[in-house]
């Protein structure tokens, strides 16, 4: 699936860091850069900081939005993970790509300009029509069975 969007620069160290792309052939997300102007310390379990990606997307399309995920290997290996666990963007959501980052683990994470520390990803966007039933047409074997009711 192609979908074109539009990308607006806000900070133009982008342009020799380079722009947000994917790393790989099979890449799902694109890379984000910490647009910082000093090395940032992000001490565990502190309240977390709003990192800026350098730059602003319009997707103009209702069925596209974007996810900001963390880096596999900074959350894993150093505990750097987003404050809100997933950041939504939504597609008529045109201000700065603004990244909530948190450490989690247990030694400081020092975030330096430029750095690769979270990942964008694109996903398509269903908008179902919500229709208020009074019993649903079709019973399902589960039925309301909710938390460990499937083993």
């Amino acid at each position: 699936m192609s979908q074109d969007v539009e990308i607006r620069v806000l900070d133009a160290r982008l342009h020799a860091w380079g722009l947000p792309r994917y790393h790989s052939e099979g890449a799902a997300a694109l890379d984000l850069h910490a647009c910082l102007d000093a090395p940032l310390s992000i001490a565990p379990g502190t309240a977390p900081a709003l990192v800026s990606a350098g730059f602003a997307l319009h997707m103009a399309n209702p069925h596209v939005a974007a996810l900001v995920l963390p880096r596999s290997g900074l959350g894993h290996r150093q505990g750097l993970v987003l404050g809100n666990l997933v950041g939504l963007i939504d597609s008529d959501y045109t201000g700065p790509i603004m990244v909530s980052a948190w450490n989690r683990g247990t030694s400081p994470v020092v975030l330096a300009p430029g750095d690769r520390f979270a990942q964008l990803m694109f996903v398509p966007v269903l908008r179902p029509v919500l229709r208020q039933v009074d019993d649903f047409s079709v019973a399902s074997a589960r039925g309301a069975g909710g938390f460990g009711s499937t083993g």
